[in-house]
C-alpha cells in the first residue's frame, strides 16, 4: 500500500481543524466530525482495493528485434478484474540505453475490462537491450491510497540495423520485366568466366577449353562450356575507424553507413546481384563472400548488428592487400568511409587509385551538417567571423576531395547522414540502368 497526495491533503485539513479548535473551542465538534469522515474515506478506499480478492494483470508485448534509429511500437496489455473502475499509473523499467528515469503512463480502465496501451521507443545504439519489470499503481476514484502490482516481465531484445526502412525500398527492388535485370553488356574477347557445363568437342570449339580429365574418362575429347555472367559481384566495404564514430542526430556515422548497406544489399539481392561485405579498421575484421542467396541477407543482418567503431585510424593499405588477394574478379566496391581534412584524404589517395584500377570503386562519405549550420550563420563580431572562416575552410576541403575523386575517375557519393540510404540505393539503380556494372 502507498499513500497518495490526496491522503496528506485530507489529513492535513484535519490537523488544521484541530489547531483552529485549540483557539476556537466551538470548532472542536466540527474537527472531530471531519476526522471521522476522513477516517471513513480512507478505510473505504483501502477496503475497495485490498479486500476484494481480485487482481490486475499487465503484460508487455514487443518484437524480438528492434530497428535502430526508428520508432518501434511497444504494447502493454491490461486486464482489470475488479468490479470498480481504476486509475492507473504505469512504470515500465526501460533499458538503460534510453536513460529515461521519469517514464510514467496514466490510464483509466473500466471495471472488469481489458485494454491495450501503446508507446514508441527509438533506440540509437545497436546491441542487447534489457527491459525490466512492470509496476502498476492502482487507485480508485477516491484516490487516497493506492495498491502496487508488479509483473515480472524482464526481457532481452536485440537492436538490429534499421530493417523497418526495407518497406520503403521494396518497390524499387522489384525486377523490371521489360529489361534483362541482372544482365550486363560484356565487352570481351573469347569467353566469359562463368562455368556452365562440359560437352563433347565439336569442330570450331576453342581447343584451349579442352578438359583433359573428362576426356580421359570418356575416351573422347570434352570441352568446358561457359556462359555470359548474369550476376554482378558487389562488395560493401565499411570503415570502422575513429572518424566513423562522429555523432549525428543520436546515431554515429557507422550506424548510418550500416543502415545504408542493409538497404542497398536488400535491393541488390532482389536485382539478382551477388553482394558481399567487408569491415575494417586498423585491420580487416569481417568478410562475407558475395552471394545472391536470399538467406545471405539474414547473415548480413547478423554481421552488421555487432559492428562497433574503434579509436584508431583505419589502415587502407591492409584493406588493399586483402582485397587484392581475396577478390580476384572485378566488381563494384562501395566503400563507406569519411574524411574531415584534405591531408587525411591525401594519405589514402594512392590506395583508392589502386583499388579503382582493378575494380569499379565508389567512395561514400559524409557531409558535415553541423559545419554547414555554422557556415550559414552570419555573425558580425570577430569571434563569429573567425569561426565561420574555419568552417568555410573545412567545407572547401570537402568539396576539393569530391572534385579530386571525380577527376581521377572514382565514383563518389557525398551525402548528408540522413539522406545516405536514398543516395546509395539511387546510385546503384543508376549504375544498373546504364549497365556500367
Amino acid at each position: 500500500m502507498f499513500l497518495k497526495s490526496r491522503f496528506f491533503l485530507l489529513w492535513g485539513f484535519v490537523a488544521i481543524f484541530f489547531i483552529a479548535a485549540y483557539f476556537l473551542p466551538i470548532l472542536l465538534i466540527a474537527a472531530k466530525a471531519f476526522a471521522l469522515f476522513a477516517a471513513g474515506i480512507t478505510l473505504l478506499d483501502y477496503a475497495l482495493l485490498f479486500l476484494f480478492r481480485k487482481k490486475l494483470y499487465i503484460r508487455r508485448v514487443l518484437n524480438e528485434h528492434l530497428s535502430n534509429g526508428d520508432l518501434n511500437p511497444v504494447q502493454l496489455r491490461l486486464s482489470n478484474l475488479y468490479p470498480i473502475p481504476l486509475q492507473l499509473e504505469i512504470i515500465d523499467e526501460l533499458p538503460e540505453q534510453f536513460q529515461k528515469r521519469d517514464f510514467l503512463i496514466h490510464k483509466d480502465i473500466p471495471a472488469q475490462s481489458k485494454t491495450v496501451l501503446q508507446y514508441q521507443l527509438r533506440p540509437t545504439q545497436r546491441g542487447e537491450y534489457i527491459f525490466g519489470d512492470l509496476h502498476v499503481f492502482a487507485s480508485t476514484r477516491i484516490g487516497v491510497v493506492c495498491k502496487r502490482f508488479t509483473a515480472m516481465q524482464e526481457q532481452t531484445v536485440k537492436v538490429y540495423p534499421s530493417f523497418i526502412q526495407l518497406k520503403k525500398y521494396a518497390l524499387q527492388a522489384i525486377p523490371d520485366l521489360n529489361t534483362n535485370t541482372g544482365n550486363k553488356i560484356l565487352y570481351r574477347r573469347g569467353f566469359s568466366t562463368e562455368f556452365d557445363h562440359i560437352k563433347e568437342y565439336n569442330r570450331g570449339d576453342d581447343s584451349r577449353m579442352i578438359n583433359w580429365k573428362a576426356s580421359a574418362r570418356r575416351n573422347q575429347l570434352m570441352v568446358n562450356s561457359f556462359m555470359d555472367e548474369k550476376s554482378q559481384q558487389i562488395y560493401c566495404l565499411i570503415d570502422k575507424g575513429r572518424l566513423m564514430k562522429m555523432p549525428f542526430d543520436d546515431l554515429t556515422l557507422l550506424d548510418y553507413a550500416i543502415n545504408a548497406v542493409l538497404m542497398f544489399s536488400y535491393v541488390a539481392i532482389q536485382k539478382n546481384d551477388k553482394v558481399g561485405l567487408l569491415t575494417f579498421n586498423e585491420k580487416v575484421n569481417d568478410h562475407l563472400p558475395a552471394s545472391k542467396s536470399k538467406k545471405h541477407f539474414n547473415t548480413f543482418l547478423e554481421t552488421l548488428y555487432k559492428q562497433q567503431t574503434q579509436y584508431l585510424e583505419s589502415d587502407l593499405e591492409a584493406l588493399y592487400k586483402y582485397v587484392n588477394k581475396k577478390m580476384v574478379h572485378r566488381g563494384l566496391m562501395m566503400l563507406f568511409t569519411n574524411f574531415e581534412t584534405w591531408s587525411g584524404f591525401e594519405r589514402q589517395l594512392p590506395y583508392f587509385r589502386a583499388l579503382n584500377q582493378k575494380h569499379l570503386l565508389c567512395i561514400v562519405f559524409f557531409e558535415n551538417t553541423e559545419i554547414n549550420k555554422i557556415h550559414e550563420n552570419r555573425g558580425d563580431d570577430i569571434e563569429d567571423i573567425y569561426i565561420k572562416t574555419i568552417a568555410d575552410k573545412f567545407l572547401y576541403e570537402k568539396k576539393k576531395i569530391v572534385t579530386e575523386l571525380r577527376k581521377i575517375g572514382i565514383l563518389t557519393i557525398f551525402s548528408e547522414p540522413k539522406k545516405l540510404t536514398v543516395q546509395v540505393v539511387n546510385k546503384y539503380l543508376e549504375l544498373k540502368s546504364k549497365q556500367i556494372i
